[in-house]
């Protein structure tokens, strides 16, 4: 890791070979306009491993594609685990590194919540089980393409999991409202006192949250599509991504985390 703790942890394009282009599997929907099996590379690929509509997904039917966020995995499996080697020049290893892909892809997400958690001044009494977590993890991501085929993924979670929900616990103190899991699709929550709260994998999307305080909320793996986030603070919110933030629908009112950066599609 740099001195940036999340620097590894962002998305570089360029160093990579359009991974998320191809390895993975979707399906014609309102995030997708066509479908396409997995390890069949999009036609809107270039030969330069570039998107061709990237200035332009959510016009033309990718809107998937805008909020799809590899964590830096795309530039590992490719730089690191393949050194260099791309699966139209090495056609034999392609099976095998987007195979790679997925699973890195998993560990690197990781790698965000864990670096969130131990960035909590809450955290203070957890940071040396957190960093043997990071630590661990950070290593699982620089196995071999056959180490990285035999890991135990829900095993890497589980251990990292309960540390992660005592972080939330810590942060949170006064606790709000469990909202874990909770269906809240469509709802207007513009008057729901939503601090501190836990809507770890709750369904928001298309939710009312303009205006809505959501400082220490606990936000992992909430579905933000296209929640109203005019004039909402998120500054204070745990465990939000960057792939979150872009699928919702914020304005210049929105206050973001600084290590997240503000949608150049908000008005």
């Amino acid at each position: 890791m740099t001195d940036e703790p999340r620097a590894n942890l962002r998305a570089d394009c360029a160093q990579c070979f359009g991974l998320c282009c191809v390895a993975p599997a979707f399906v014609a929907s309102a995030d997708f306009a066509i479908t396409k099996p997995a390890g069949r590379p999009c036609p809107n690929l270039g030969a330069d491993f570039g998107c061709g509509i990237h200035d332009r997904l959510r016009g033309s039917g990718f809107g998937g594609c805008a909020v799809y966020d590899c964590f830096g995995a795309g530039q590992k499996v490719a730089q690191v685990t393949f050194g260099g080697r791309d699966w139209r020049g090495a056609p034999e290893l392609a099976e095998q590194m987007f195979g790679a892909f997925a699973v890195v892809r998993q560990l690197h997400e990781l790698l965000w919540y864990l670096t969130e958690a131990l960035a909590l001044r809450s955290s203070g009494p957890l940071r040396g089980s957190l960093r043997r977590v990071l630590a661990q993890t950070q290593a699982a991501t620089l196995g071999t393409p056959q180490e990285l085929a035999g890991l135990d993924l829900r095993a890497s979670w589980q251990a990292a999991n309960e540390l992660l929900l005592q972080a939330s616990e810590r942060a949170r103190r006064p606790a709000g409202a469990d909202l874990r899991g909770a269906d809240l699709a469509g709802q207007d929550l513009r008057g729901t006192d939503l601090r501190a709260a836990s809507l770890r994998g709750a369904l928001l999307i298309g939710a009312d949250l303009r205006g809505a305080d959501l400082s220490r909320a606990d936000l992992t793996g909430a579905d933000l599509r296209g929640a109203g986030l005019s004039g909402a603070d998120l500054t204070g919110a745990i465990f939000l991504t960057q792939a979150q933030l872009d699928a919702g629908r914020g304005d210049a009112r929105t206050r973001v985390p600084a290590a997240l950066a503000r949608p150049a599609h908000w008005a």
